[in-house]
């Protein structure tokens, strides 16, 4: 039960703790107040059968006992001499038989409540007999007074169903108004957590909402606020540092690489200046990704350039690029296909997306360009080793390495999906990849917004 609960929701478990705690507490009272009303009723015809006795034993000791007895209300009032003969009754009392029989008038002159069928009067129920002792020693009597109890009986009987009836809905009830409470008690927790996750999905400085009430849900979110302050503080002073060693690096590359170049051309230093050409290319591409995706992640809160993009003339040129890659890139068949997006990141998006392709691609690369529910959607497939499906979200991150033949000693920097999620993040646009819908491979499916 307690690992069940610790799996609920917290405000399930609110409403579970609650409620038990009133369902006892109900349930308690019910039983308390059934137990005080009858024990009050009880007592009071005791009472005022004892009220009864004692005034008629009064009547014995002053040997003026009137016939018939006086009662009170529906009293049945006898008394008994020693040898269990009726010597005096009152007038609805039978005077010949005792309503006690030997043993139970000597349990009720000790002091006990006796019980007898209403029968013994001539009536129907139960009646609730006490006794007391009048007289002296030697011609002692007994004061039998009897109660008819039906109807009180009956009225307890009615409040214990009563009770029992009512609990149920009453629990159901008061489960339902505790649920609909703790759920207006736990909206601004709510509120908090999406907020908190919108702005965990996304790259833009927001803030969460702060509510007016001065309680601690209120001091949860400046705190929130405070941390996720410190988060963009760190966020941006790492972006600016990223740009800026990338930019300083860029020059010095160059210049590496123009020697190089020139060191190459002239057959100067062997084949050192080839293997050294292929790390500074290598390391020039891995500069302008960092700061490519430093820039973007900048930029995150300002909407980029759009403009009408034909992709499928897109798509056609990107494959052209490609002409004389190690596998062909071909375009599918299809519709015209025109998006609202940037087309410098368009491009950008579609050369990472293919560079990657070509490089795992077995036979063929296919690039095509649909729509789905009115949005764009372009798709590179490749006919490669794939990647399975539960490492397809790692290969988003930076700088990510797999162990199969998808990782960067293949040529790549280990930033191209991760640069193709951040522009099309800026964009409103998004990426997934899935099976090879013809064959074993991959297949990278861009969906764009418009």
């Amino acid at each position: 039960m307690r690992d069940r609960l610790q799996g609920a929701s917290l405000r399930a478990r609110l409403l579970a703790v609650g409620v038990t705690g009133v369902a006892v507490a109900l349930g308690l009272g019910s039983v308390v107040l059934y137990a005080v009303l009858t024990l009050t009723v009880n007592r009071t015809v005791d009472e005022g059968a004892f009220a009864s006795a004692k005034a008629v034993a009064a009547m014995v000791d002053n040997n003026t006992v009137p016939d018939p007895l006086p009662v009170s209300g529906s009293q049945i009032v006898q008394v008994v001499d020693k040898s269990g003969a009726v010597v005096g009754a009152s007038l609805s009392a039978d005077r010949l038989t005792p309503l006690l029989r030997s043993p139970e008038l000597a349990k009720a002159l000790a002091g006990e409540r006796v019980s007898v069928p209403g029968a013994r009067a001539g009536l129907s129920g139960t009646l609730r007999a006490i006794a007391v002792r009048a007289g002296s020693s030697p011609a002692s009597a007994s004061i039998i007074v009897a109660v008819p109890v039906t109807d009180i009986e009956q009225s307890q009987s009615v409040l214990r169903n009563t009770l029992l009836v009512t609990y149920p809905p009453l629990v159901v009830i008061m489960a339902l108004i505790a649920w609909r409470v703790i759920g207006w008690t736990l909206r601004p927790v709510e509120m908090l957590r999406s907020g908190a996750a919108r702005i965990s999905g996304s790259d833009q400085d927001e803030r969460l909402a702060v509510p007016e009430s001065a309680d601690e849900i209120r001091a949860l979110a400046l705190t929130l606020n405070d941390m996720l302050e410190r988060l963009a503080t760190a966020r941006g002073r790492q972006r600016a540092f990223v740009a800026d060693a990338a930019h300083e690096l860029r020059s010095p590359l160059a210049s590496m690489r123009t020697q190089l170049e020139v060191a190459q051309h002239l057959g100067e230093g062997g084949e050192l200046a080839t293997d050294l050409l292929a790390d500074v290319v290598r390391l020039s591409t891995l500069v302008e990704d960092l700061l490519l995706l430093a820039r973007a992640g900048s930029d995150a809160g300002h909407p980029s350039v759009r403009e009408s993009v034909d992709v499928r003339a897109l798509l056609v040129a990107t494959a052209d690029r490609y002409a004389g890659a190690r596998v062909p890139v071909s375009v599918a068949g299809g519709p015209a296909v025109s998006a609202n997006a940037n087309p410098e990141q368009l491009r950008r998006v579609l050369a990472n997306l293919v560079d990657n392709a070509v490089r795992h691609a077995r036979t063929a690369v296919t690039l095509s360009a649909g729509a789905e529910g009115g949005h764009p959607v372009l798709s590179v497939v490749d006919d490669g080793p794939g990647i399975p499906a539960g490492e397809r979200e790692q290969v988003f991150e930076r700088f990510a390495r797999l162990d199969d033949a998808r990782d960067r000693d293949a040529g790549g920097t280990g930033l191209g999906l991760a640069i193709v999620r951040e522009l099309l993040t800026g964009s409103d646009g998004s990426i997934s990849l899935q099976d090879n819908p013809s064959g074993p491979g991959l297949a990278a499916v861009v969906h764009l917004t418009g």
